[in-house]
């Protein structure tokens, strides 16, 4: 009979790091709301216990060219400015399209206007533009155009119409996986393995479009990495891979990619509970029209851990 020797209770802990426990103290619902509709700047959070709280649309990630960054153009496969003091650049016919201002306002202002109809009166709908095609052998087309419709069949912006492929990816934060499980316990010094489990709006790519006028934006997301900040203070765990599911066969092993050690309880903060936080930095490509830009946003999402110390046993 062994006397006065501490025993750890290894069967004990497996069951805290996997297992439910009713002891275990769940988070109280809590959210917020920031947020303007349809635009790219906003917060929308909403957390359940065990459940991440994703932010949509989410903010742009700082210093990484928030706002869907410089659009760019190009011309017979150069690039060229999309603005400039001949106008806004029209890839359709690859002209500049500017705004006659002021508009003509009699026939024999607008005579010689390119697409101007025989019954034309002025109040009409349409707008006269000064258009202005570079490059080439182009030097002659050109002039003042008359149009109902603007240039793309509708003068569209090709940079809003990015915002709207951008906001129609309806990206998340992470769909946080972790053992311990929200539910139940860990104990201090065990392996944590955390993941982000797969759906396009959570890992992507992810892939949307918006259209007006005859022209078509696409917009495409990819995840460059999840930073974990664990809630007690430690270095915040950045994982680049979506992370391993754990399994119970995997024992007390390590995550092979994307893990962390507690080295103390959470009784020492408020609630008993680690908040987890996972800040998701999503990279963006768009192109539509000869333009295209980049745009690198983020998105939050949170759970909750208890994390206990081991208990010892003596035994007589």
């Amino acid at each position: 009979m062994l006397r006065g020797r501490a025993v750890l209770v290894l069967g004990g802990l497996v069951l805290a790091l996997l297992a439910p426990t009713k002891a275990a103290v769940a988070d109280g619902p809590s959210g917020g709301v920031a947020c303007t509709p349809r635009k790219l700047d906003c917060d929308v959070s909403v957390e359940v216990p065990g459940k991440p709280a994703g932010t949509k649309p989410g903010k742009p990630a700082n210093g990484g060219g928030g706002g869907g960054g410089k659009p760019t153009c190009a011309l017979d496969g150069e690039p060229v400015p999309c603005t400039s003091h001949l106008g806004q650049f029209n890839a359709a016919d690859a002209c500049y399209w500017r705004l006659k201002d002021p508009q003509p306002k009699t026939r024999a202002e607008a005579e010689f206007t390119t697409g101007l109809p025989e019954d034309w009166q002025p109040g009409d709908p349409g707008k006269f533009y000064d258009v202005t095609c570079p490059g080439a052998d182009r030097q002659l087309m050109g002039g003042m155009t008359y149009s109902e419709t603007g240039p793309d069949g509708g003068g569209v912006d090709v940079r809003a119409l990015a915002d709207q492929a951008v906001e129609a990816l309806r990206l998340e934060g992470a769909d946080i996986g972790i053992a311990p499980k929200p539910d139940g316990v860990g104990l201090v010094g065990m392996p944590v393995w955390i993941w982000n489990r797969p759906g396009e709006t959570h890992t992507g790519p992810a892939s949307a479009s918006a259209s007006a006028g005859g022209v078509t934006v696409t917009a495409k997301a990819k995840v460059r990495n999840v930073t974990y900040r664990m809630g007690d203070g430690g270095d915040p765990v950045v994982c680049t891979a979506p992370g391993t599911p754990y399994s119970k066969e995997f024992g007390m092993r390590v995550s092979p990619d994307c893990g962390y050690r507690y080295e103390r309880p959470s009784a020492t903060v408020d609630g008993g509970r680690y908040k987890v936080t996972a800040v998701t930095t999503w990279d963006i490509d768009w192109e539509g029209a000869g333009q295209s830009g980049t745009l690198t946003t983020t998105r939050d999402a949170s759970t909750s851990v208890e994390i206990r110390e081991a208990q010892a046993l003596n035994t007589r």
